[in-house]
């Protein structure tokens, strides 16, 4: 049995074998010790055990008294057995102090244990007071004041708005400190739940971090010039737009239009179902964004698309730390065409009614179609519009912008192939 890589230990029930002549176990990856049950094989003319893995104590009765008739050769954790092996001593533990050894030892480790968990959770703590004391010298977001806000939107002007909703508008702006571009979410406090919803968005972005979130810079919360509350969200500045303007606002100056290929729309679904995926199962307190759709969707210099406006988001279960700052606590809103149907009818916030608006948001996407268009009407919608073309008649109902993009025929042609795919 030499030479077959047998692994465990040598079993002591061999010892019974007692008119076995030869035994070779050389050259496997045998442990522990050598059965002192092998001192009863009597007859034994071979017991080779050479190159394993075996340590402790040698024995020393039996066919062990005859170092010609056994092998413990490359074994290098064996110790004790007769003169004529060399072997170093083995420790001395005498047999009737082992178990108060044992129960030593194991009371050691324990205290050890102890104290190593102690000093871990002082280190914690110690390296947590740091970091609040560190974050309280260089606050990450930088405080900003109304005459700064009202300095680089101009006053509010017409000319530096480039968006707005029922609780806000949004302005362009430069950080004077930072000569960076910024997006300033201007709240309307005289309307019903602005400031739940600037409290629900503070909340919501505060702990998230992703890539395809639009990042928040900082908040104000002050007086404007006649002594009214003020408050303002700063967000990036997402220098292409919405995806909603890409979609629909087609003139010379949105020529950078016809890049929304099929490729590129792609990317995006991606770039929008990948902060979804994030805030439902992954984020610390799951999150219903509650009003997705294209004008929520914001878009880098690359192209890249970044989810926006947290205003009405609902928490999945409220937050322990606050109950004024909880999403829960906003009448839903939503926006008609996009929101699921059993939120019309009082059915509760739910991950699935972020999915269906992001089912409704691919449909747009691809053919170019509002759910709101003048074509749909009580009995149609777009939803049963793409489901009666499928799968035979879908490069009619496809955005014809998406397919205008490839000046090579080819790439044209592999994009309706992928498209009927």
């Amino acid at each position: 049995m030499e030479g077959n890589n047998f692994v465990g230990t040598i079993p002591s029930s061999l010892g019974h074998l007692k008119t076995t002549e030869i035994v070779d176990l050389s050259r496997n990856n045998l442990s522990r010790t050598i059965p002192a049950s092998l001192e009863n094989l009597h007859w034994i003319k071979n017991l080779n055990l050479s190159f394993n893995m075996l340590e402790g104590e040698v024995p020393t009765q039996g066919v062990f008294t005859n170092i010609n008739v056994f092998s413990v050769l490359g074994n290098e954790k064996l110790c004790g057995g007769i003169k004529t092996l060399n072997l170093p001593a083995c420790p001395s533990v005498p047999k009737k102090h082992s178990d108060k050894v044992a129960i030593i030892l194991a009371i050691t480790v324990l205290l050890l244990l102890l104290i190593a968990c102690m000093y871990a959770k002082w280190e914690a703590k110690r390296s947590k007071h740091t970091l609040q004391s560190k974050s309280m010298d260089e606050n990450p977001y930088p405080r900003i004041s109304y005459a700064e806000i009202f300095q680089t939107t101009n006053g509010f002007s017409f000319e530096n708005m480039i968006g707005g909703g029922r609780y806000g508008c949004v302005y362009k702006g430069v950080l004077s400190h930072r000569e960076q571009n910024v997006s300033i979410k201007v709240l309307k406090l005289q309307e019903r739940g602005a400031t739940k919803s600037f409290l629900a968005e503070c909340e919501a972005l505060r702990n998230l971090r992703h890539w395809n979130l639009v990042k928040i810079i900082t908040t104000c919360s002050s007086v404007d010039l006649r002594g009214n509350d003020f408050k303002a969200l700063i967000y990036e500045y997402m220098p292409k737009g919405s995806l909603g303007t890409w979609l629909h606002q087609i003139s010379p100056e949105h020529s950078e239009l016809q890049k929304l290929n099929l490729l590129l729309r792609l990317n995006l679904a991606i770039d929008v179902a990948s902060p979804l995926d994030y805030l439902h199962p992954h984020s610390k307190t799951p999150i219903i964004h509650c009003d997705l759709k294209p004008s929520n969707i914001l878009l880098d210099d690359d192209l890249c698309a970044h989810l926006s406006e947290f205003g009405i988001a609902r928490f999945l279960s409220p937050p322990k730390s606050t109950s004024t700052s909880n999403g829960s606590s906003i009448g839903f809103g939503g926006t008609i065409g996009y929101v699921a149907p059993e939120y019309g009818i009082g059915g509760g916030v739910s991950t699935k009614g972020d999915m269906y608006s992001f089912g409704i948001l691919l449909l747009e996407l691809f053919t170019g179609k509002r759910p709101t268009h003048s074509m749909f009407t009580v009995n149609s919608s777009l939803h049963n519009y793409v489901k009666k073309a499928l799968p035979n008649l879908v490069m009619k109902i496809v955005d014809p912008h998406m397919l205008m993009t490839e000046e090579n025929g080819e790439k044209m042609i592999e994009q309706k192939a992928l498209i009927k795919l």
